[in-house]
């Protein structure tokens, strides 16, 4: 990280080096890098819960075939229909499957409780800003040219974004299992896949913030 240009607020001497400038500014370019890393983390449990959830519904689909199956064979031998066939081996494939999306949904509300600590660590630079400097804020932006007060905007989108986004996987995670028919258990899958709340420009916002940060060259 380059070093911040000194305030006269924050350091009367000239010879002092900014620790209060160049602290600031490095606690926010980690929690830059953190955001990075947390979002990585969350792609690749949205990978491993997309491959999940399609053999979640791939055995559902298979069990209720086999049990269609079942009852034309039993209707046609006049047995009775009521009874339906048992699938140990199949229900307990189901079981497995079901236990590893909660284990991915849980480590995706970990990672969105740490992205709340990032919103809390930046507002807490804001908050050290205004009593250094006033409600004019710095005179000079930390890095290239954001006001202090954006990486707190920047954030809380990010993180109401993914908020957002873990509400729609635990009720995916609720009912993925239980859907009678194809078509919705497609809808589900595209949904976890595709990731409605978490749109492009979600994106482009954490591309912003790593440029700003001199995480990425400009």
């Amino acid at each position: 990280m380059q070093a911040q240009p000194c305030d006269p607020a924050v350091t009367p001497s000239r010879n002092s080096k900014c620790s209060a400038v160049t602290g600031s500014a490095r606690k926010i370019k980690d929690n830059a890098a953190d955001w990075h890393n947390l979002i990585l983390k969350w792609e690749k449990l949205n990978d491993e819960g997309t491959t999940v959830a399609t053999a979640i519904v791939n055995l559902r689909t298979t069990s209720r075939d086999s049990q269609k199956e079942q009852q034309i064979i039993t209707m046609e031998d006049h047995a009775s229909s009521s009874s339906s066939p048992s699938h140990p081996s199949m229900d307990r494939q189901l079981e497995e499957a079901c236990g590893r999306l909660v284990d991915i949904v849980d480590k995706m509300d970990h990672i969105v409780g740490k992205m709340e600590r990032l919103v809390s660590t930046v507002e807490g630079v804001v908050q050290l800003e205004l009593f250094q400097f006033g409600p004019q804020g710095r005179t000079a932006p930390l890095f290239i040219s954001w006001p202090t007060a954006r990486f707190v905007e920047v954030s809380r989108h990010l993180f109401d974004s993914y908020s957002q986004e873990l509400k729609l996987k635990h009720s995916i995670l609720q009912e993925v299992a239980h859907w009678d028919t194809s078509d919705l258990s497609m809808v589900l899958l595209s949904c976890w896949l595709y990731q409605p709340y978490i749109q492009s420009d979600t994106r482009l916002t954490l591309e912003s913030l790593l440029l700003e940060t001199g995480h990425r060259p400009l």
